[in-house]
This record gives C-alpha cells, structure tokens and sequence, in this order.
C-alpha cells in the first residue's frame, strides 16, 4: 500500500478523532509521505516515535495495534497466562495516559485482565509490579529521556525484564499480522473495571514496591555513617521521580535532600530543559544552581521514567562534576567492597 492510499484510508475511517483528522488535513505532502510510508519499528524493546497521525507514528491506533499483537502472544500461551495478566505504567508525556487505558482496554476485549497504575509511575516499578503480581508481561508507555515529541511503548517479560528474544521475535510477527489497525476491538472501560479484568493500582503497590527496596541498599552501614549529614539535591525532569524517589531517599536513611520544584512537576513538554536526559549536563542548570544555594555534595537526575540516572559531585573549588556512566558503575562496584 502506498503512503497516499494510506492517507485515504485513515481520512474515509469514521472513527479517526477530530486532533488527528485536524492535524492530517494540515500536513504537507512531505509530512504525510513521512508519516505514512512505513509501519512504526517495532523491535527487540518496543517501539518509540513522534506523537501525531500516521502509521509511522506514535497514536491511538498504533498502540492499539501494538496491544492486539501482546493480545495474540498472551492467548497463544493459554487460558493461566490470560487470568496472570499484564501490569501497565506510564510516564509524564502527551497521551500516556491515554495509550495505557487503551491498551489495557484492547486486552480486556480478549478476556485479559491487566493492572494499570492510576497515575504516572517509574519503569522500575512497573517491573517489580509485573513480578509481584505474577503477570505474564509489562506495558510501559514512555519514550524514555526523548525529547517532548516522542513517545513510546516498551513491552516486558514475565520476569519484569526485556522480554526474551523468541517472545519479541513473536510478538513482532503478530503485530505485523495485523492490517487494519481501525478494526482492533476495545472492550468498554467501566464494564472492565467492574468485572475484575482492569484493575487499578496506586498506592497499595507504592508500599509494597518500597518495602521491596529496603532491601537492596549495597552497603547500609555506610549509609548510616555519612546518609543523615550528605546533602543532595534531586531532580525527576518533569517525570515520574518524584512519584517515590523522595520516599526511596529517605527510607535509606538520607535525610538531607532538596529537589528542584520548579522540575518536580509532571509536564509533558518538560519546560524548564532542552531535553530530560539526566546523562547531558545541561539537564543538571538548575539542579546545580540549588546545589549551588544549599551546598549540596551531590545532585541526581532521572530521565522521565526514571529508569536513567545521571550524577554530578561536588569537587573542591565548589563545581560540579557531571560522571559518566562508566564511573557511576564503578562506584557501585566500589561499594560492595567490606573496607567500605
């Protein structure tokens, strides 16, 4: 099929939302052959893309595409892997809540049941999540540190990690086996809640996530020697950090730490950065301006789903040094070592 019988086709579909038939008709011909060309790549993690109307794009409807696929792979592994379920999250950008009901939605229509968390939560929770409740996989909407035009969807094992090679290889071929994207079923939202098939979580699971932590701080003595007087300064870019990260923190035993409020906040065009990578010093503006005022030792960043972070210390004339990932590990590593 061609870019532009793509295009008829999405504009003759009587379903297609006023935003994106609005945004469709205002395209050029350059935008629309980008956009409609080819599929969204689908790979080994998921998919991300730009957010608007298009096969080549993040919507409604390629997430939905997305889901069925999951849907095909759960029923092929039988009626158990059905009532396990799958755990869905999402991050702070444009339309995650939206892609994380409708997926969940797309699942209950084939009898699925899913836990989907009322708000926004960190990717490392939805993996705990999937393992606590013993689901078969994890949906979790995010385009990572992309900029504010991107989103995504990352699918998860049953082990609350990158699903396996034959799971993905599979999963890919079912969501290639779909043609029409306009025909995927939804079952209705309130009917699924009331029946059992979409439960919503919050923060019941919170508490359990944060129970769980407790138990892999590397070295608590060291903590207990230096956590109550080190001062940090803490940023979730706009993200999902600020959901646990404060609570994290001060269950470990750090008791001095400020975050940067003004970045604190969900939003998804993450106003106050060029782009919410915790990895790229120029994340770290404002952070570092507090650290400045409260002469923090050390600043953290998380990406807006919390699963990357970035680090600066304080170094002695008063600077912060922005570590490498490489370094970062290093100090972990470091840490398990007893003189410590």
């Amino acid at each position: 099929m061609t870019y532009q019988e793509n295009v008829e086709k999405w504009l003759h579909s009587t379903d297609l939302p006023d935003y994106l038939r609005q945004e469709l008709e205002a395209m050029d011909k350059k935008t629309k052959e980008d956009a409609f060309y080819t599929n969204l790549e689908f790979g080994t993690a998921g998919m991300r893309g730009y957010i608007g109307a298009g096969t080549n794009r993040i919507n409604i409807y390629v997430v939905r595409q997305a889901t069925e696929g999951l849907a095909k792979l759960v029923e092929s592994k039988g009626e158990e892997a059905k009532k396990r379920g799958v755990a869905i999250a999402y991050d702070s950008r444009h339309f995650s809540p939206e892609f994380a009901f409708e997926s969940a939605q797309v699942l209950a229509a084939h009898g699925i049941k899913s836990y989907v968390f009322e708000s926004l939560r960190p990717t490392p929770e939805l993996s705990f999540t999937v393992r606590h409740y013993g689901a078969i996989a994890g949906i979790m909407v995010t385009a990572s540190h992309n900029p504010k035009e991107f989103n995504g969807y990352k699918v998860y094992g049953e082990d609350g990690g990158q699903m396996p090679p034959a799971d993905a290889d599979a999963l890919t071929g079912y969501i290639r086996a779909i043609e029409d994207p306009f025909a995927v079923q939804l079952a209705d939202l309130g009917e699924s809640k009331a029946s059992g098939l979409i439960t919503i979580l919050g923060e019941e699971t919170d508490a359990l996530y944060l129970e769980e932590l407790k138990d892999i701080n590397i070295n608590p003595e060291l903590i207990k020697e230096f956590g109550r007087d080190m001062k940090i300064v803490y940023t979730p870019l706009h993200g999902t950090g600020e959901m646990l990260a404060r609570r994290a923190l001060a269950q470990a035993g750090f008791e001095s730490v400020q975050i940067v409020e003004s970045q604190a906040v969900a939003d998804p065009n993450f106003s106050t950065v060029a782009s919410p990578n915790p990895e790229s010093q120029a994340a770290f503006a404002l952070a570092e301006e507090l650290g400045r005022q409260v002469d923090a030792d050390v600043l953290l960043a998380t990406d807006p789903d919390a699963d990357r972070v970035g680090v600066e210390v304080r170094q002695a004339d008063g600077s912060y040094w922005n570590l490498s990932g490489n370094q970062i590990g290093a100090l972990i590593a470091l840490s398990y070592l007893p003189s410590w």
